[in-house]
């Protein structure tokens, strides 16, 4: 028998415990983890509790009658449970109002929704979902839909926001995540020996990331978007001033240059690449955003390539509404790290359509608008490499 770590639960020769930071924390971060997740050894509640002093794991599916998760109950306002559903609040809205406490299930898709519905009480607390702003490193474990990262990526993620929103203040506690993937997929590089046997292999069916993708075509809207951003150290928000978007089962298109209410800053016509004079006569921000607004449909679903463009709309106060993350689709289809939209379009063999807006954004969406035909096509394919006809293009523009 091998001999294990007593700390991290792993054997002596993965041990990741010399990798695992000590962060401080304002949130009390509550884990209730199912016992199913608890035997597997590439789960990541445990690496996420031993890297934050103020937190604390409990086993369990059944937590009725739990003292502790009773009393953290008794005050909604001061708790909030990690889990995406209807009603949920976004990182910005939680941000605004930070929990003391913050509920974590662990657990599988299937397992954690069970944790959930088992306990009525965790049903009448405030929720938290967010959409990642980068795809899962979890390669070793395969996630059920774009928005699903392990449990330590989604602590990361949501602790970021929560505690002075700096995404990237706790991005420590992804280095003994990253040597556990990368000494798992060394290991198995290694094995000789036959593989496991599966008794029942079921049909091929395309990466669940791409078929919800291509059911989703209809009401795509691809969306990119560029600000005026002054250094951090000024305190100037970042405002949008370039929009572009395209509807891509129809070709329809739009195209906004916005004003800038605050100073311009000195990089802005560099990375937007476009005339100063050209941002400076752009269209009054109410008029644009209402003319976008229009452009969309109920049922809009927006595909951004990270969520910044989000942001911006939602700071200018456009209609919140649902969104798709195509960068990590790309990385689900690569089983690897996407990179930027431009550089991932050669990766796939995408084919480019014509440039139809100016500057950096002009190009961004072309690449946007190439990727997603390329894996709405994948998405639609009967078998592994089977190409499919292209999504209808006429184009239009707004």
């Amino acid at each position: 028998m091998r001999p294990v770590c007593l700390s991290c639960r792993r054997p002596e020769a993965t041990c990741y415990c010399a990798r695992l930071p000590r962060l401080e924390t304002r949130t009390r971060v509550v884990f209730l983890q199912h016992p199913r997740e608890r035997r597997v050894a590439i789960g990541t509640a445990r690496m996420a509790h031993l890297s934050l002093p103020n937190s604390e794991l409990h086993l369990g599916v059944d937590f009725s009658g739990h003292a502790r998760l009773e009393a953290l109950a008794a005050d909604p306002r001061r708790v909030a449970v990690l889990f995406p559903g209807e009603g949920a609040m976004t990182l910005e809205q939680a941000a605004a109002h930070p929990p003391e406490a913050l509920i974590v299930v662990d657990g599988t898709w299937p397992l954690a929704k069970k944790v959930v519905k088992a306990n009525p009480l965790l049903a009448r607390l405030p929720r938290i979902g967010f959409t990642p702003r980068r795809p899962s490193n979890y390669r070793i474990r395969a996630e059920p839909a774009e928005h699903c990262v392990s449990t330590i990526e989604a602590v990361v993620e949501v602790l970021g926001a929560l505690e002075g929103g700096d995404p990237t203040r706790f991005d420590a506690m992804l280095r003994p995540f990253e040597f556990m993937v990368d000494t798992q997929l060394d290991n198995q590089a290694r094995r000789d020996d036959p593989p496991r046997r599966r008794i029942y292999k079921s049909p091929w069916r395309p990466p669940l990331e791409l078929r919800s993708l291509a059911e989703e075509l209809p009401r795509l809207v691809l969306l990119y978007a560029e600000a005026n951003a002054h250094p951090a150290e000024e305190g100037i928000p970042p405002e949008l001033v370039h929009l572009v978007a395209c509807r891509p089962s129809t070709g329809e298109r739009f195209e906004a240059i916005l004003a800038p209410r605050q100073p311009l800053a000195r990089s802005t016509p560099l990375h937007t690449e476009l005339p100063e004079e050209t941002l400076r006569a752009g269209e009054q921000r109410e008029a644009a955003l209402a003319r976008f607004e229009a452009f969309l449909q109920p049922e809009s679903v927006l595909a951004v390539w990270t969520t910044y463009a989000l942001d911006l709309l939602w700071r200018d106060g456009v209609t919140r509404r649902g969104a798709m993350n195509i960068r990590l689709a790309t990385a689900r289809a690569l089983k690897g790290k996407a990179g930027g939209v431009e550089q991932a379009v050669p990766v796939l063999g995408a084919e480019l359509p014509a440039l139809w807006a100016p500057g950096r954004a002009g190009r961004r969406i072309q690449a946007l608008e190439a990727v997603v035909r390329e894996l709405v096509q994948r998405g639609q394919a009967e078998r592994p490499g089977q190409a499919t006809s292209s999504p209808a293009q006429a184009p239009a523009r707004s």
